[in-house]
């Protein structure tokens, strides 16, 4: 059995226009998150050994049927990268024809830089100010982490939507300047803020 079988799978978008802008794509919800980001709108994602609904075999059977109707794939979460069978279940996707795109937070550098070279396009989520990360993700040292990826994803080429989700609870104006420093000191250009999504989050304090 190949190690893409292994992929844990959460949830599938057959069609969607805006995990990937401008593509028409599928987009597979790998399960699993080692972070607890209070505005999560995809909270059931973040346990690991949750149940899954539906099989990456029956997932790839899909995206061979919309051959040349589909131009891609995204890989969202939870995060993608924490799965071993990740950079295999890309390669399957690729020999389909179709191109690769990647939702990550990059809390495994190593394992990001390991699936970099087979990817189109990531959207990549700055949570904070690096030093501030433990106040999103309730996890010591993932400021460090997400600075790394960041890097990796610069230094790339791979095109790249850099984006942060803003919550005034969580970052005001005086933490989305750390922010922007933060980012100007990596060379990023082009970063985007997005409005926090009530759909989905489960955190009462945030919804009130």
């Amino acid at each position: 059995m190949p190690r893409s079988a292994e992929l844990r799978v959460g949830g599938l978008s057959r069609l969607s226009t805006c995990d990937w802008p401008g593509e028409l794509v599928a987009t597979v919800f790998c399960q699993g998150c080692p972070w607890a980001c209070g505005y999560c709108h995809n909270p059931h994602l973040i346990p690991p050994n949750a149940g899954t609904e539906i099989e990456w075999p029956e997932v790839l059977s899909f995206l061979e049927s919309r051959r040349g109707l589909l131009d891609g794939v995204v890989f969202s979460g939870g995060e993608p990268t924490l799965q071993a069978a990740l950079p295999e279940a890309m390669r399957a996707a690729r020999a389909l024809g179709l191109r690769i795109g990647l939702h990550t937070a990059g809390p495994y550098p190593g394992r990001l830089a390991e699936v970099l070279p087979l990817i189109d396009w990531i959207g990549f989520d700055v949570k904070a100010a690096f030093a501030e990360y433990e106040a999103i993700t309730a996890v010591a040292g993932s400021g460090g982490k997400a600075r790394e990826s960041l890097r990796l994803v610069l230094a790339s080429g791979v095109s790249a939507d850099i984006r942060t989700t803003v919550h005034d609870a969580l970052l005001d104006r005086a933490a989305l300047a750390r922010l922007a420093d933060d980012l100007d000191a990596l060379g990023v250009s082009g970063h985007r803020l997005q409005a926090f999504r009530a759909a989905g989050c489960t955190n009462a304090a945030l919804l009130g």
